[in-house]
């Protein structure tokens, strides 16, 4: 069976950073699969991507020799099921907050005797070129298990959710971290308050030993946050970067939009 190289490297303390695919076509799926990143994942959570499409997206990344992801709607049984039956190599849960969540994450995830995932199904063995039975075998082992920590309360919840056996990676959505921490008034916080929220989750890892990652916009981000010790990073999005790209050339042309065009993206 094929082994997950990027569970491999996070497990050995090494950072990978990847990408995220909102766009549900094969054909953008390919392209980014050959870019050179070591994994991306398909957001079926805020993106219009049907099962189907998204089958067909982990298969084209997986044959490109890349780690295809999913982050789920949710961290329930039937949705984590279903996209790693379609063929993801590993699993993003959003929203997870306290340690029962996490937990019903995890077993969703596993083949019994560790967990409660239903047996079945030959796509997923395809991208991990074997057979479906030595899949089954040896799924617990190579699939990717990667928790979210968006909200106050989980990272209140932190250091007993990590250590948790089964989780491979945290990963920080710092958009709904920011609007989580906000108060019952609205009154958003500081960069220091939300910087400090950050160094927590990133202590709790490193506490259980326990690789975290956060969504990161430039190259220096990147740089700076890997040599605090975050692990699993992702860079913008497709849609980021075509988007960030035709600005440039429409600027450099003279063409910018009005402020409200600007505010769709």
């Amino acid at each position: 069976m094929k082994k997950n190289p990027v569970k491999a490297a996070l497990a050995a303390g090494l950072p990978q950073v990847g990408t995220w695919l909102s766009f549900g076509d094969v054909f953008t799926a390919r392209l980014m699969a050959k870019v050179g990143f070591p994994w991306l994942t398909v957001d079926l959570e805020h993106s219009p991507i049907d099962w189907q499409m998204a089958s067909m997206m982990f298969a084209t990344i997986a044959d490109a020799g890349c780690v295809p992801l999913a982050r789920v709607p949710r961290g329930d049984h039937d949705l984590i099921k279903r996209v790693l039956d379609g063929g993801a190599m590993g699993v993003v849960v959003p929203m997870v907050n306290t340690v029962e969540e996490a937990k019903i994450a995890i077993r969703a995830a596993k083949y019994p005797p560790t967990g409660n995932r239903s047996i079945g199904g030959s796509i997923p063995a395809l991208n991990f070129q074997c057979s479906a039975g030595e899949y089954y075998k040896h799924a617990n082992d190579e699939v990717l298990v990667i928790l979210q920590t968006e909200s106050p309360q989980g990272v209140d919840n932190a250091e007993a959710i990590y250590s948790l056996p089964g989780i491979d990676a945290i990963f920080v959505g710092p958009n709904d971290l920011f609007w989580q921490m906000k108060k019952p008034d609205g009154t958003e916080p500081t960069p220091e308050e939300f910087e400090a929220m950050l160094q927590r989750v990133l202590a709790a890892g490193k506490k259980t030993g326990t690789p975290v990652g956060i969504h990161t916009q430039s190259i220096e981000e990147v740089q700076h946050r890997i040599s605090e010790g975050w692990q699993f990073l992702a860079l913008q999005s497709e849609l980021k970067m075509m988007v960030t790209k035709a600005q440039e050339l429409v600027d450099a042309l003279g063409q910018s939009p009005s402020p409200s065009d600007l505010a769709r993206y």
